[in-house]
């Protein structure tokens, strides 16, 4: 009798061990889960590994979101749903001072004293669905170069790098993208005779030129887009220098296109007012509408949290005070940063209502009639608390976990197993008993 109860002691105790595995089995793999790649727009991360194509790994801080989540970091190109139309009929993302990024190299020997705009190459710029980028180019050691500077000049202290040097990028993802078009804004500081002019076409970008001879005058329609990449017509630069038009062949940018206003004035909650050189934002005589949403003092941290419900107010604010026309171009700071969506899913959406009278180019169909929209949408549910690792807040764009990441990931899963061992080692003395 005895030796029974033994008996069934122990094949107890092995039961119990069973399922303790298997609790410890799925405690691991649930701590893995959503990883690799697998996890969606606000499900929890710790390394930008974890997150899917198109995501990285952020948070907000200062919407009160302290733990990493994946946001959206690329953008729909709208002619990839919905090819075909004018030129002036999508909405497109620009970076403002798309050069000026953080941790870019200064010049030997000297500290730079500037304000940062951007965190990643123009190259991944170009590749995350930015199709505009704005430079600030100055005469500069007997060159042009990318300053952002004051008073019309550049300074050792404020000098990024030569601006044929990011041309020959933009060059370079033309080439490797043929069907892709490229606006550059240039906020023109250059008086060398010719300069702009040589500088594009020793950078390899004067067989993508636009002709300002075909740019449309009175605010008609652009051509289409599939004209323009049939014509090889892909890169359209304007300057902020009225004479280089006739001097160079450059497009004077408020000739073509209504602004509102930059930095402070632009981000005031319920107003949209012109730029001063722009002529009122529901003029008829241009047929592009460039959209600055920028403080003028820029902060990585409050990035987040400027493209969340602000913008989406703004972006309809705007919308209104140009007399119902949506934004061809939207301008912004650190595009990357939000608290899920952000830019680009306010870029879904203004392509989304113009291209296809749908809430998100996302539910757009390609031959349908206008309305038509697949049932799409989006996420809704706030991020899950993930305590494990350490995350400092900054923005990721490698696809490898950092040694941080990775340390955490090695410590629960030692503790994981550690456990596991000593409740095994704990039922074994059970069972001896």
């Amino acid at each position: 009798m005895w030796a029974c109860l033994a008996e069934l002691c122990r094949a107890s105790a092995v039961n119990y061990s069973y399922w303790v595995l298997l609790l410890l089995v799925f405690l691991i793999a649930s701590s893995s889960a959503c990883s690799n790649g697998n996890c969606q727009v606000l499900d929890a991360c710790v390394a930008a590994s974890d997150c899917g194509p198109g995501l990285y790994c952020g948070n907000c801080p200062s919407l009160g979101k302290n733990q990493p989540f994946c946001t959206r970091g690329r953008a729909i190109v709208p002619t990839s749903i919905i090819g075909g139309l004018p030129f002036n009929k999508y909405t497109w993302l620009v970076t403002h001072n798309s050069f000026s990024i953080v941790d870019a190299p200064p010049l030997p020997g000297v500290q730079r004293l500037t304000f940062y705009n951007q965190e990643d190459t123009v190259t991944n710029q170009l590749k995350n669905g930015v199709r505009g980028l704005m430079l600030d180019m100055y005469d500069f050691e007997n060159d042009i170069w990318l300053c952002h500077s004051f008073r019309g000049q550049c300074f050792n202290f404020t000098a990024f790098q030569p601006a044929i040097n990011t041309l020959r990028e933009v060059e370079a993802f033309l080439s490797e993208n043929p069907m892709e078009i490229v606006t550059i804004i240039i906020e023109d500081y250059v008086h060398t005779p010719k300069g702009l002019t040589t500088l594009f076409t020793n950078a390899g970008l004067n067989k993508y030129w636009f002709p300002v001879s075909k740019m449309p005058k009175k605010g008609e329609d652009w051509p289409t887009v599939a004209e323009m990449v049939q014509n090889n017509y892909r890169l359209l630069v304007f300057t902020s220098v009225a004479a280089k038009e006739a001097e160079e062949g450059v497009a004077y940018q408020w000739k073509y296109m209504v602004e509102n206003e930059s930095g402070d004035p632009g981000v005031v909650r319920g107003s949209c007012p012109n730029r001063k050189e722009s002529k009122p934002l529901n003029s008829k005589s241009s047929s592009l509408f460039l959209e600055n949403y920028f403080p003028t003092y820029p902060v990585q941290s409050d990035a987040c949290k400027e493209h969340s419900t602000p913008l989406a107010e703004m972006v309809v604010t705007c919308y209104k005070a140009a007399g119902n026309k949506m934004p061809n171009f939207l301008a912004v700071n650190f595009y990357m940063r939000s608290d899920g969506g952000g830019v680009f899913d306010a870029l879904d959406r203004m392509n989304g209502q113009t291209l296809c009278g749908c809430s998100t180019i996302a539910a757009c169909q390609a031959g349908a009639p206008y309305g038509s929209c697949k049932n799409i949408s989006a996420p809704t549910r706030s991020p899950t608390t993930n305590t494990a690792g350490s995350f400092s807040g900054s923005v990721q764009f490698t696809n490898s976990a950092t040694t941080v990441h990775a340390t955490s990931y090695l410590i629960i899963s030692t503790l994981y197993i550690s456990l596991l061992f000593f409740l095994l080692g704990k039922l074994q003395l059970q069972v001896a008993r």
